[in-house]
């Protein structure tokens, strides 16, 4: 079941909360949470409006909630969302809004309220729930073409891609926030003209452009989740960033598909952005271009062809160190979005445990490499730079062909949709550290 529109959309809504109306992100239309240390005190579940954090803990101590709003509140104000996210649908619904009504204007708990709130800047963001298992997708159809190109110019797509998502399965142990900063990975490198391999920091680091899923309530072994199910088993979306060792993922790849070259870092934006926040914002799944083969039945759900892509722009900028020495502003690399998508994030879940496999709270998906069919649009320096031969100026005058040390790349995500107050997800940083 898709989350219906309701009074917490309404675009003349406002917020008592200073800075909040008109925030790229956090309006009180959006509402996510996150779990947030605030100074030298424990980490709690919070949520975002404006550039403050509504410390859950507190305004359950503040006794702002009452009922189900209660119950789920005080899932929500843990050190980790997985009970929460555990709890589904209904329970996130009704704290989403009481949260609605206690920040908006004309609140009468306002005056309590404001003790619960925290500057963002005075709070150290963490890892929004315990990741027992990520999996990362590949379902970026051009991404797809456009690498398969560089490797297989007459035939870029395999001959599976198109009959059922592709993906692998990562390393939940390196999934940071992004206070978290990669470390350069080393690893076995082999160009094709060397005779043997060597040991050495990767020479073609690389970012990815990729929609995050949280899973909900999970699944029992043995029990699919049926597709037309699968939007209630999902918790949110976020930003990640799958960092990619180019050089060391070519050596080591086959048979078996990634491994060192993936599992070093995968970074993600805190924010959980529930999905009754991007109610508006659903899409229609693109249809597929004429001679692709439609999808076998227990992937397939009309209402989620419907309704179940999101109109969600994404873009990357890189700022380089020199870049930032000369307060030069980062350079837009990209911009691309979700709707590119070959697959549904529901028919991802269905997919995941059609074989029985069992889902579980907190568990992480990444959709893959994002990318628009032009040029606008890539999701990775091997499209941008075409595996490295072309490469790109910065406005310092420098070059890349891949990521050099000291090298910012931020991801950003915003949903609009002509009537309601656009969304963002927050930032996804990180800063590439010398090996």
């Amino acid at each position: 079941m898709s989350a219906a529109l309701d009074a917490t959309h309404d675009p003349a809504l406002r917020s008592w909360v200073e800075g909040a109306d008109g925030h790229a992100d956090f309006p009180i239309q959006n509402l996510p949470f996150g779990v947030a240390q605030p100074g030298d005190a424990p980490a709690q579940g919070v949520v975002a409006i404006g550039d403050q954090l509504l410390l859950l803990g507190d305004a359950l101590d503040a006794r702002l909630f009452e009922g189900a709003a209660r119950d789920a509140a005080t899932l929500a104000a843990r050190a980790t969302l997985n009970d929460f996210m555990a709890a589904g649908a209904a329970p996130r619904r009704a704290l989403r809004t009481a949260l609605s009504a206690l920040l908006a204007r004309g609140s009468a708990a306002e005056a309590r309220a404001r003790l619960c709130l925290r500057p963002a800047a005075e709070c150290r963001m963490r890892l929004p729930a315990r990741i027992g298992d990520y999996t990362d997708f590949y379902v970026g159809l051009h991404h797809a073409e456009n690498v398969g190109r560089l490797f297989r110019p007459e035939n870029p797509l395999l001959p599976n891609y198109k009959h059922v998502p592709i993906g692998y399965h990562g390393r939940a142990s390196s999934v940071r926030v992004g206070e978290a900063d990669p470390r350069r990975p080393r690893g076995q490198i082999k160009a094709p003209s060397d005779a043997a391999p060597r040991f050495a920091p990767s020479e073609r680091l690389d970012f990815e452009l990729e929609l995050g899923l949280w899973i909900g309530p999970g699944n029992a072994p043995g029990e699919p989740i049926p597709v037309a199910q699968a939007a209630d088993h999902i918790a949110g979306y976020c930003l990640l960033n799958d960092w990619s060792a180019r050089d060391i993922q070519a050596w080591e790849y086959q048979p078996l598909g990634p491994f060192l070259g993936k599992s070093f870092a995968t970074t993600i934006s805190p924010w959980v952005v529930t999905p009754e926040a991007m109610a508006p914002f659903r899409a229609s799944q693109p249809p597929r271009p004429e001679g692709d083969p439609a999808p076998l039945p227990h992937l397939w759900d009309a209402a989620d062809q419907r309704g179940g892509a999101l109109a969600l722009g994404l873009s990357v900028t890189l700022q380089s160190a020199a870049m930032r020495e000369a307060g030069l502003p980062p350079m837009l690399l990209a911009r691309s979005d979700a709707r590119h998508m070959y697959w549904t994030v529901a028919q991802l879940v269905a997919h995941h445990s059609s074989n029985g496999c069992d889902l579980h709270p907190g568990d992480l998906f990444g959709s893959g490499t994002i990318s628009t069919p032009g040029p606008e649009g890539l999701g990775s320096l091997l499209e941008m730079t075409r595996g490295g031969a072309a490469p790109i100026t910065l406005p310092s005058g420098e070059t890349r062909r891949f990521l050099e040390d000291g090298d910012a790349v931020v991801l950003a995500a915003r949903a609009e949709r002509e009537g309601f107050v656009p969304i963002g997800f927050g930032p996804c940083r990180g800063v590439v550290r010398p090996a």
